[in-house]
């Protein structure tokens, strides 16, 4: 049973982050737009073995949650990474684990 609703947005917000950057392809996406080191215009699926319509998938999610932005130019559309975004989610999580981190409790 699923119940988001107790959790706090903080926690909700990472939890979602966190789903979204899960998956390898999502990954490999971002990873590509990072080493082009510019915006993507065209078809990213031909870099990555997936079907253009599970690229498509991903890209959305990426988009939605605005890790990524998506231009219409024409009949393409270019892929820019929203570092912006990236780095505001990164030092959320980043703060939420280093809380973690400094826990004076050790198992090992």
């Amino acid at each position: 049973m699923r119940k988001p609703e107790v959790f706090d947005n903080e926690l909700q917000e990472l939890a979602e982050f966190a789903k979204v950057i899960s998956h390898p392809a999502r990954l490999a996406i971002l990873k590509y737009l990072a080493e082009t080191r510019t915006c993507i215009s065209g078809d990213i699926s031909d870099k990555l073995p997936l079907s253009r319509t599970t690229v498509s998938q991903h890209l959305k999610e990426l988009r939605d949650m605005g890790l990524i932005h998506g231009e219409i130019d024409g009949l393409k559309i270019n892929y820019c990474l929203c570092n912006s975004t990236i780095n505001k989610r990164l030092e959320k999580f980043e703060s939420f684990f280093n809380k973690i981190k400094s826990a004076e409790i050790s198992c090992c």
